[in-house]
């Protein structure tokens, strides 16, 4: 691979660790800080984040040597540091705080497995994670041994996959699928690979970043075997893109596996244009693709992390036109009570008639778009193929493209009959459409 201008960092107390040991990921994980003396031999700790490790029932800790040495020691906000290590802020209570903020329980036909769109599921096949991010979405299940999936719940998930031929695309995530044994990684998806509407695989993971060292070639070349196999990475600040980094996703490029990049818009940590320009800049560069800015999900703990709105469409102006598209990640909203991943971005369209728009580009400029005037319906291409059996979940689809003339909210017909009696308005059955004269409307009763 061609010499990247990205740092290797060791910590001064990791200073005489072997490279045959620093380099084993098995030892990494063996190895991961989690206690106030263990983090006094590397950082200076501050008394938020001292009073924070000394409580008890607080999410899991447990940090990698390696990523806890891109840490600047001195620095309070480093912004690596304010990912992994807790604070006492995360103690306390913050408005619409959830245990389950995005209803995958609810979701969820057998543990382990949600399904909450049509034609894919999210398959959580361990509770473990190389080291644990203080905003964690799924910090009620992640990091608690008592919560792993049993062999008989993976069963159940994989007997519902195959009897649910509408999914075609499985997100295997956790935990972290990567902290599983090479052999139980490999079972889980060898079973997908025997399914045959299961059409891709993709891997969640943010072990790359915690442990890149874990990207051997014995894991590369198993991968490899069950193509078409997708994996997002999690990076979410510049100084986390290092030189064992970029050799890890060069290993994954290289066996075929298309890397994508999920980031969380972190108060404190990237809510700056700038820095997320950078970002994204430095993914592309070791061939990740931005996928998705998250704006903080509402669960206990991330209170402080926490950025409005305007911050993310601000973050996206300053990306979009400003640097390559394929540089520009999506910025998603995941609906809190399961509503789902919703994209919001900066309006590049100011106004329509019924023959043109009006757009804005980045710079602010101004121009108009003139449409077709003879574009009729029946022109439009048609589908000569089978459609997926995609039950339910059509939302505006259902009036674009089917039968449906309303979506109604739950309970909108008990609201609106306001419970009167019957009168000739509401009379469904005495009406007539207009322009039927009174001898006619006699004549068809």
């Amino acid at each position: 691979m061609t010499n990247l201008p990205f740092p290797s960092k060791r910590a001064a107390f990791y200073a005489d660790i072997p490279d045959e040991k620093w380099n084993n990921w098995r030892w990494q994980l063996s190895n991961r800080i989690n206690t106030v003396e263990e983090f006094d031999k590397v950082l200076a700790l501050t008394d938020s984040e001292r009073e924070a490790l000394s409580t008890p029932g607080l999410f899991r800790v447990d940090i990698t040597p390696y990523f806890i040495s891109l840490i600047d020691p001195n620095d309070p906000n480093d912004p690596v540091r304010k990912q992994i290590v807790p604070l006492a802020s995360e103690l306390a209570p913050f408005t619409a705080m959830m245990t389950d903020s995005l209803a995958e329980d609810r979701h969820s036909p057998v543990p382990g497995l949600v399904h909450r769109y049509p034609d894919r599921v999210l398959m959580l096949v361990t509770t473990q994670c190389a080291s644990y991010c203080r905003y964690c979405t799924r910090s009620r299940i992640v990091g608690d041994p008592s919560a792993t999936f049993s062999r008989a719940e993976f069963e159940m998930q994989i007997e519902y996959l195959r009897n649910t031929p509408q999914v075609r695309d499985v997100l295997l995530s956790g935990g972290d699928p990567l902290v599983l044994a090479p052999k139980i990684l490999e079972e889980i998806l060898s079973r997908l690979r025997e399914i045959p509407h299961i059409e891709i695989v993709r891997i969640g993971s943010r072990v790359p970043v915690f442990m890149p060292m874990r990207i051997t070639d014995e894991l590369t070349d198993m991968l490899q075997k069950y193509h078409p196999l997708w994996l997002n990475i999690h990076v979410n600040h510049p100084n986390e893109i290092t030189a064992e980094l970029a050799e890890a996703c060069d290993k994954l490029t290289r066996a075929g596996i298309p890397l994508g990049n999920q980031a969380v818009l972190l108060a404190g940590v990237n809510d700056n244009v700038h820095i997320q320009r950078d970002l994204v800049q430095k993914l592309v560069r070791i061939r990740v693709r931005p996928y998705y800015l998250y704006q903080c999900d509402l669960v206990h703990g991330a209170g402080h992390f926490r950025t409005p709105v305007a911050k993310g469409i601000e973050i996206m102006e300053g990306l979009r036109g400003h640097t390559s598209g394929y540089a520009v990640h999506q910025y998603m909203i995941d609906a809190p009570g399961g509503g789902g991943k919703i994209p919001v971005s900066p309006h590049y369209m100011i106004s329509m008639s019924d023959h043109k728009i009006v757009l804005r580009n980045f710079e602010g400029y101004i121009c108009t778009y003139e449409e077709p005037t003879d574009y009729l319906p029946q022109m439009s291409a048609k589908f000569l193929g089978e459609k997926r059996p995609e039950p339910g979940q059509t939302g505006l689809t259902g009036l674009l493209d089917g039968d449906d003339m309303f979506i109604k909210p739950v309970g909108f017909e008990e609201l609106h009959n306001r419970g009167g009696i019957q009168h000739r308005l509401r009379d469904d059955t005495k009406w007539k459409p207009l322009g039927i004269g009174p001898g006619e409307e006699e004549k068809k009763e």
